[in-house]
C-alpha cells in the first residue's frame, strides 16, 4: 500500500430520518441496518482499509461516540480517532483531519467518506478511490466522486460537468452544483446526461485542500493552522476542544467546492446509496413474495405488501392488513407511517422531543 494514501471517516452525523433506529444516543452508522453482521460504520471502514493501511485511517466523530468507534473499529489507533467538542458541519470536520495529517505527512493524499453510505460494487469503488489518490499526488485538483444517476432522485444533490475529459479520460471538470432539486428539474437534469448526484466522497492532496481552505475558509485555515504545531502530541486534545466550538458551522460543499475552480468529478457506477431514509433502504433489501423488506428474526405477515419492516431483537411481530408503510420496532419507540410520508420523519422527531422528552431520540 502507497504510504501517503489516507482516508478519513465522518461519523458525527445523526441520522434523524432513520428514527427511530437511529437516535441522538446510538446513530445509524452504529447499526447493522441491512442485516449483514457489520454495521455500516464497520463496512466503510472495511472497504476504505483495502485501500490504506489502518494506521493511515481516521474517524472524525462526535465527543459522544468515541467509546462506541473504539468498541466497533478496534483496529484504529486511538491517536486517530478525533473527537468534534461540538457539531460544526463537514468544513471544520474535514479540515481538522487534514491539517492533522499534513503534521504527520504533508505529501498524502486524503480519500475522504461519510461513515454511513452503502457501496455495494466495492472493486469498482477501490479502483476509482485508487485513481484519484494517485492523480492528486501530482494535480492541484478538488477530486469527488459522482454517481450516474438511475431515476429522477429529489433527495440527492447534483454535480453537472463540462463535456469531455479534464485531467484523465475518465474525470470532467465540474460547472456546477445543485442542492435537492423539485421532481421537474430532477427530470430534466435526468435527461440531459451530463449530471451526476453528490455522493460527498472527497479525494484530494493534503497540500491542495489547506489552499482551497486558505483562500475560501480563510478562518478556519487559521483556527488549524495555528493547531499544526499540536496535533499529533498530548497537547491536541486540549487545543481542539479550546478552539473547534468558535469554527464557522459550514460545509465543506458550500463552503469549498461550490466556489473552487480546480473541482473535477470522476463518474462512477457503484450501486450507491446514501440511505438517508427508510425508503432508500427498501431498494436494498431482499422482498418477500409480497414485497415486503424485512430486517428481524421473527416477522410474520397475511395480507400486507411492499413494506419496509424492522423488529429489533427476538421479538415476534404478526402484521396484517397493511401496504406501504414503515413499520419499525426498537425498546424505546414504535414508528408506523406510510411509505409516502417519510419525508415527515424528523417532523414527528421533534414532536416526540418536544412532548415525550429527549431520551426518545
Amino acid at each position: 500500500m502507497n504510504s501517503n494514501f489516507f482516508s478519513v471517516i465522518l461519523a458525527g452525523g445523526v441520522g434523524s430520518r432513520f428514527w427511530p433506529a437511529s437516535t441522538q444516543a446510538h446513530p445509524k452508522q452504529f447499526h447493522d441496518i441491512l442485516g449483514t453482521g457489520r454495521t455500516l460504520i464497520q463496512q466503510t471502514f472495511d472497504r476504505v482499509k483495502r485501500i490504506c493501511p489502518a494506521d493511515n485511517i481516521l474517524i472524525s466523530t462526535s465527543a459522544d461516540y468515541i467509546k462506541e468507534v473504539k468498541t466497533q473499529l478496534p483496529e484504529i489507533p486511538p491517536s486517530n480517532i478525533m473527537a468534534e467538542p461540538a457539531r460544526r458541519n463537514t468544513a471544520p470536520a474535514i479540515a481538522y483531519a487534514v491539517y492533522k495529517i499534513f503534521a504527520k505527512n504533508p505529501d498524502a493524499s486524503v480519500l475522504i467518506c461519510p461513515s454511513d453510505h452503502l457501496i455495494l460494487k466495492e472493486a469498482e469503488f477501490e479502483r476509482i478511490a485508487r485513481l484519484g489518490l494517485s492523480l492528486s499526488q501530482t494535480s492541484d485538483v478538488l477530486l469527488t466522486i459522482g454517481i450516474k444517476p438511475t431515476r429522477p432522485d429529489t433527495g440527492y444533490g447534483y454535480i453537472q460537468y463540462l463535456p469531455g475529459p479534464s485531467i484523465h479520460p475518465e474525470i470532467r471538470k465540474v460547472k456546477t452544483f445543485t442542492e435537492k432539486p423539485n421532481k421537474e428539474l430532477a427530470k430534466m437534469f435526468l435527461d440531459s446526461g451530463d449530471f451526476l448526484w453528490n455522493a460527498g466522497i472527497f479525494i484530494w492532496s493534503v497540500k491542495a485542500c489547506r489552499s482551497a481552505f486558505k483562500k475560501h475558509l480563510p478562518e478556519i485555515h487559521q483556527t488549524f493552522e495555528r493547531g499544526l504545531q499540536y496535533f499529533n502530541t498530548n497537547k491536541e486534545t486540549e487545543y481542539i476542544a479550546k478552539v473547534y466550538p468558535s469554527c464557522e458551522n459550514q460545509s465543506v460543499d458550500y463552503g469549498i467546492m461550490e466556489k473552487a475552480d480546480n473541482v473535477h468529478v470522476i463518474p462512477a457506477d457503484l450501486s450507491w446509496s446514501d440511505l438517508g431514509t427508510w425508503g432508500s433502504l427498501y431498494d436494498h433489501l431482499a422482498w418477500d413474495d409480497c414485497g415486503n423488506a424485512r430486517v428481524g428474526k421473527h416477522i410474520f405477515t397475511h395480507d400486507t405488501c411492499k413494506n419496509i419492516i424492522s423488529i429489533e431483537g427476538n421479538k415476534v411481530a404478526v402484521i396484517d392488513g397493511l401496504n406501504e408503510y414503515i413499520i419499525v420496532d426498537t425498546p424505546h419507540a414504535l414508528l408506523i407511517c406510510r411509505r409516502e410520508n417519510e419525508q415527515l420523519i424528523k417532523n414527528f422527531v421533534n414532536v416526540v422531543k418536544i412532548k415525550a422528552g429527549d431520551q426518545f431520540v
